[in-house]
């Protein structure tokens, strides 16, 4: 028998808890009474949302392991009318238990960003914003091409990886050159400074504000290729992780989950 707590400790040997950053909710989101009963099941996905307990239902799944956080925002009262409530109504209704590696596998010794930039074809990958404690952590990476790519073949490279239908870029800086690249899952654009600091040619990251564009866009190519872009292949490296121990164990990834935002 593979027990819950055998399934999770498999995600915080990889990522431990204590990576997370200060304003994250990593870990337990909905933890059962005892850890020890059999998983008969776990459904991986980015965001916990109804339509994902559901799917954990009709799969005979008694644990859903996310990389976004169920419980994020202090709660004043649970309502079904929020669907994050929703979700975890129905997932205490059903049996369901919810664990959430945030930031943590984030920060990870090949966590998110290091998943991302073997994806693109870097090499001598490093990280971007090492933690003080352990600087083989933290958030972002570094990686250098052999070759420079002009910037239009990386940002049609950045797409194809991405699976990105369109990106925002900088338009500030002229025809160049990509051979350093850093990048970060997520929303990174507060390291677009190290990025330059590293002398990066790239950097790749989600939710870039506008006047980071105006601000950085002649010194570094920046390319913003959405959220849900940028981290859905979490659910491949928790899969990874935990067919590592258990490579019969009953994994699913989720595809009722899908991208919130649409391009028009």
């Amino acid at each position: 028998m593979i027990s819950i707590i055998d399934i999770v400790d498999c995600i915080e040997a990889f990522a431990s808890p204590e990576l997370q950053e200060e304003w994250d909710n990593t870990g337990w989101q909905l933890r059962p009474a005892s850890v020890l009963n059999e998983c008969t099941g776990a459904m991986l996905c980015l965001d916990v949302t109804p339509e994902v307990i559901d799917e954990a239902i009709e799969a005979g799944c008694n644990l859903v392991i996310s990389h976004h956080p169920l419980l994020f925002r202090g709660l004043t009262q649970i309502s079904d009318q929020a669907p994050a409530q929703r979700a975890l109504m129905r997932a205490i209704r059903e049996g369901i238990y919810v664990y959430s590696s945030h930031t943590a596998l984030d920060s990870a010794r090949q966590g998110v960003s290091h998943k991302l930039g073997a994806m693109l074809g870097l090499t001598d990958i490093r990280v971007l914003s090492p933690r003080r404690s352990d600087p083989a952590t933290g958030l972002g990476i570094v990686g250098e091409y052999a070759c420079a790519l002009s910037d239009d073949d990386f940002i049609g490279r950045v797409k194809e990886v991405y699976r990105a239908e369109v990106v925002r870029r900088s338009a500030g800086r002229g025809l160049g050159k990509v051979a350093r690249v850093a990048l970060c899952s997520g929303s990174g654009g507060e390291f677009i400074p190290d990025a330059i600091g590293a002398g990066a040619d790239a950097y790749v990251t989600s939710d870039v504000r506008y006047h980071d564009f105006l601000d950085y866009g002649k010194d570094i190519l920046i390319v913003d290729t959405g959220h849900f872009e940028s981290e859905i292949c979490t659910k491949s490296i928790f899969s990874a992780i935990i067919s590592e121990k258990f490579p019969t164990f009953a994994l699913r990834q989720s595809r009722a989950e899908l991208n919130p935002v649409r391009y028009v």
